[in-house]
């Protein structure tokens, strides 16, 4: 068994490098890139087209799309760990000097900013298009509300692809659970008082995030009623509640063996 005589430094060092090999790994894979902005923007042109009969519009579904962007973006870019686990590169850093949370935290921290590149690419685009009216700092506050969801949606795409042995099974899993964590958030559709979904997305700790995206998020002449959504102080204690819990997770599940672990 590996021991952990690294220093602190060094141990900045491995979550550095593990952080910088994913990001230049997903700027390589081009279709990757175009793949994952392209369809946030179909997706958010196409409904909010739809929506605009029903009063509701680009400025409604825009922190929809953005919670989008950072869900499948963060959780499919724990592929990387089946990857790395068939190539032998993922046994290299188990068995080396650095502590397992240190390489965790550099995958996580590695996803989550992919994620969040293109949630402000996306953000920038809505400022250019809408004309964004929040000030300066709510416009921080809602950057730091994604930068939360990042890193919990990245350790929940960690703590599934870490038992995974293929990435075909992971692609069936994620497809099964992403949509209905992203359609039961609030995304879509106006939560309406009593009904049962809106019960069910109480459950559902992205749903807090959109909310918090829309209390800062707004638009000229398309002003989103925040009437209903859970305040802000919710939206920040179960964000970071989730995010701190898929972190600690991912880090215990580390812990355990696995098939092609040497450990």
């Amino acid at each position: 068994m590996a021991t952990n005589t690294l220093s602190l430094t060094s141990v900045g060092a491995v979550i550095g490098t593990l952080m910088e090999r994913e990001i230049v790994r997903f700027f390589r894979q081009r279709n990757r890139v175009v793949g994952a902005l392209v369809q946030p923007i179909m997706f958010w042109l196409l409904f909010s087209a739809g929506l605009r009969a029903n009063d509701l519009g680009h400025a409604f579904f825009f922190p929809g799309t953005l919670a989008m962007i950072l869900l499948f973006t963060a959780i499919f870019a724990t592929i990387s760990i089946i990857e790395d686990r068939r190539e032998g590169f993922l046994q290299s850093v188990l068995v080396s000097p650095a502590p397992r949370w240190a390489m965790v935290v550099g995958k996580i921290a590695g996803g989550a900013e992919i994620a969040m590149l293109q949630a402000l690419l996306f953000l920038v685009l809505g400022w250019l298009a809408l004309g964004l009216t929040s000030s300066m700092l709510e416009v921080v506050w809602a950057i730091l509300m994604m930068e939360v969801m990042a890193v919990a949606l990245t350790s929940l795409g960690f703590l599934i692809a870490w038992r995974m042995d293929s990435t075909q099974g992971f692609h069936a899993i994620m497809s099964v659970f992403l949509f209905p964590m992203w359609l039961l958030s609030g995304s879509l559709f106006p939560a309406e008082p009593g009904a049962w979904l809106t019960r069910v997305s109480h459950f559902n700790p992205l749903t807090y995030g959109v909310a918090g995206l829309r209390h800062y998020l707004q638009f000229e002449g398309a002003a989103v009623s925040t009437a209903g959504l859970p305040s802000l102080a919710v939206c920040w204690l179960v964000s970071v509640a989730f995010a701190a819990a898929m972190l600690v997770l991912a880090w215990r599940i580390a812990g355990t063996r696995t098939t092609g672990d040497l450990l």
